[in-house]
């Protein structure tokens, strides 16, 4: 979709320096944008494809400008003005409502007459599919589930059971949500499979990821508030709380009866341990191990950056030496006694 400068200066309150009748229909990087695109500055070290960019337009903030060739729209926050007119120029392609003639939808589910059920789709017999609901091909809506208005269901994702999704979710192919949490009871004969009864309750506005699970409560629910975003290849335990507008990049676990506040951000492969608490505002970086409660906000990191083998090497034979250097410390301390 086209649209001018000075349309989109107007809708997303952007000062615009530039001619407003300039149009533009994609968006690009500054480095391989073109007449008709658009493009944005946030980090510094790009600043020299700006002076170089045939962008018809750039997003940036007001002390970035300069004296840069394109036409600019100026912003406090130029990523996420970028988001939101990149969402503009790419609209959702239009989903024509209805069941298609493959799809099963047994009786008794409440399908809205404005939602979307794709090809070989299933809904189970007393699921609840809102307004303008869209269910990918091969998705899975099993018992008790409800989807709330304008969410999505990508390919083949699956709710498992007793999934309550709030308004306007995405989740993308492949993820599985409600299944069974890894409950185990060990006695003598061997392992004994607990009943995994709880259900899985997300809130509005929240989006996971391609090939993420998300397990039902062992009891009661799992939750996931509003606006809580997870990347792919994530695996969210049983009874874990995530509060709202938390993210979790890709790969991150999170053991079963983790309490995360509100606003807390996890990096790649980072873990946390069962049962504790995280509060509100917390930033834990890529491959840290969380293993117990953190009380006060703040960055939180733990992982080795990659070296040299015979570097590494060197020092994991240090580390296995501490023992016995704290030995001798002490025994020559108390010597000196």
């Amino acid at each position: 979709m086209a649209e001018t400068l000075g349309s989109l200066a107007s809708r997303f309150g952007c000062e615009l320096r530039g001619d407003p009748d300039t149009v533009v229909s994609r968006v690009a990087t500054l480095a391989n944008a073109d007449e008709r695109s658009l493009s944005f500055l946030v980090s510094r070290q790009y600043r020299a494809d700006l002076d170089s960019t045939r962008a018809a337009a750039v997003v940036l903030r007001s002390e970035d400008a300069g004296s840069a060739p394109p036409a600019m729209l100026i912003s406090d926050d130029p990523y996420a003005c970028f988001a939101r007119i990149a969402a503009v120029l790419y609209p959702e392609p239009a989903v024509p409502a209805g069941v298609h003639p493959s799809a099963v939808v047994e009786d008794g589910a409440a399908v809205a007459a404005t939602a979307s059920v794709a090809a070989n789709a299933f809904v189970a017999a007393d699921a609840v599919v809102g307004e303008r609901v869209r269910i990918g091909p091969g998705a899975f809506v099993g018992p008790g589930c409800r989807l709330g208005t304008g969410s999505r269901l990508h390919a083949n994702a699956t709710l498992v059971r007793a999934v309550t999704l709030g308004e306007r979710c995405i989740i993308h192919p492949g993820a599985v949500l409600g299944a069974d949490g890894f409950g185990n009871a060990m006695t003598d004969e061997g392992w004994l499979k607990v009943p995994q009864t709880g259900g899985v309750r997300i809130g509005d506005d929240v989006e996971i990821g391609a090939n993420t699970t998300v397990d039902c409560g062992a009891i009661e629910d799992t939750v996931i508030e509003d606006g809580v975003r997870i990347d792919n290849l994530c695996q969210i335990a049983h009874n874990v709380h995530l509060g709202a507008h938390t993210a979790l990049a890709a790969m991150v676990g999170i053991a079963g009866s983790t309490r995360i506040g509100k606003r807390c951000m996890l990096a790649g492969q980072a873990g946390v341990t069962g049962h504790i608490t995280i509060v509100d505002d917390v930033v834990v970086g890529g491959q840290a191990v969380v293993s117990k409660d953190i009380t006060e906000p703040g960055t939180y990191a733990g992982s080795f950056v990659a070296e040299k083998a015979r570097d590494w090497t060197r020092q994991v034979g240090r580390v296995r030496r501490l023992g016995a250097l704290f030995e001798r410390v002490r025994r020559l301390e108390k010597d000196r006694e």
